[in-house]
């Protein structure tokens, strides 16, 4: 076995593309998933700030989304180049050092005095992020091989808990300390996590290993554009659905708590989904999946604008399900598609695609919204997962026979 610049001294890299032992495999899922906690965290932390920074240097509802998109611009523009390094470079220590970098940014953040300051620092903090997605989902790959659709679902999955538990955390921290000293908080659990990325995350090796083995995985069937473009329209579909989610309950008669009540369900829905459509996908088949959660999301998205109000908080959290799930097989599906020597590239490739489709799909679907109104805006999103269903049938065909 070959031994790589990745691995400890006197230490064997495992070989990614057939799978690690197991305790390495764990280890490295465990580690993998912390950091996709903490970096999700991360980014939505800003939303739970952006009313700090409002009151705290008396800004517009423009540059309050400048803050959010400087962070998200950072973070989706630096993917691609940090997975091309990590082809090169020790992936672990690269993840690491960029998780340090982000809490760095947040410490920066809280000693920022004005406006250029806490810009730059939401800039340093993405760009510490970007390291996170392609490195992490690309060394669970390598340690689980063949068996990596339901790891990966579970990597997904500890994205949506940071996202619940950081926010909820800095509300907390909120109540008896400053924001800045909360920020500075949160920005030594960062370093620690980096500190403990590079302790404990087995060594991620490059393709040499993999490209030995006559049955490594990610012979590069093609497809990856095929796969780009679902994935870009799921986004598109998730994030327009949820723009006019609460005036749809609105129109219907929920007070605000209860939209708030109803989004909740949504994204516990959306989280159980990540979780088990992974494992779904690996039972039944990528297009047997995608058909079924695309369906199901387009059939619920019509039944919402419908069904009365007790009823669609009822059918929401199975939207969620249906809503997030496709993305756990999706990314589940790209290393498939790779060869075993650009897997990090292609999954900094898919994240960014569908980073971007989150951020521009809202305002294609605002648009669309008031020119024809909510409701039909609403029903484009489900036609939009229906013309999903060409696009994986013709994906069927680069992809391993369904079990």
């Amino acid at each position: 076995m070959t031994v790589h610049r990745g691995a400890r001294p006197g230490e064997n890299a495992f070989d990614g593309a057939v799978g690690a032992r197991p305790s390495q495999a764990r280890s490295t899922l465990a580690v993998a998933g912390t950091a996709h906690a903490l970096h999700d965290g991360y980014t939505d932390l800003i939303y739970i700030l952006l009313p700090v920074w409002q009151a705290e240097f008396a800004l517009g509802f423009g540059m309050l989304a400048l803050l959010r998109a400087l962070y998200a611009a950072s973070m989706a523009a630096l993917q691609v180049p940090v997975g091309r390094l990590a082809e090169r470079w020790d992936g672990r220590i690269i993840l690491a050092l960029g998780t340090a970098l982000s809490g760095i940014g947040y410490a920066l953040a809280g000693a920022s005095g004005g406006l250029a300051g806490l810009c730059a620092a939401l800039a340093i903090s993405g760009a510490g992020s970007s390291t996170q997605h392609p490195i992490a989902s690309a060394a669970v790959s390598r340690a689980y091989g063949k068996a990596s659709r339901g790891p990966l679902g579970v990597y997904n999955f500890s994205g949506d808990l940071g996202k619940a538990a950081i926010p909820a955390l800095t509300s907390l921290l909120l109540i008896f300390m400053s924001w800045r000293h909360a920020l500075w908080l949160l920005a030594l659990i960062g370093v620690a996590t980096a500190i403990a990325i590079a302790a404990l995350m087995p060594p991620i090796p490059r393709a040499g290993a993999a490209d030995e083995r006559p049955e490594a995985r990610g012979k590069g069937r093609g497809g990856f554009p095929l796969l780009f473009a679902i994935g870009v329209l799921d986004t598109g579909v998730r994030m327009g659905f949820l723009t006019f989610l609460p005036f749809i309950l609105k129109a219907h008669g929920a007070s605000l708590p209860t939209v708030g009540l109803a989004l909740s369900f949504v994204f516990i829905g959306g989280a159980a989904g990540k979780f088990a459509c992974g494992w779904l996908g690996a039972r039944i088949g990528v297009l047997r999946t995608v058909l079924l959660t695309e369906g199901g999301t387009a059939a619920a998205i019509l039944a919402v604008l419908i069904l009365p109000l007790p009823a669609i908080l009822v059918l929401l959290p199975l939207l969620g399900i249906m809503l997030n799930g496709t993305s756990s097989v999706l990314y589940g599906t790209v290393p498939e598609l790779t060869p075993p020597h650009r897997v990090e590239r292609a999954f900094a490739l898919f994240y960014t695609g569908t980073i971007g489709s989150g951020a521009v799909s809202p305002i294609f679907y605002g648009v669309l919204g008031d020119a024809v109104g909510a409701n039909w805006a609403v029903a484009a999103t489900a036609m939009v997962a229906l013309s999903i269903f060409p696009l994986a049938l013709a994906l069927a065909r680069h992809l391993e026979p369904a079990p």
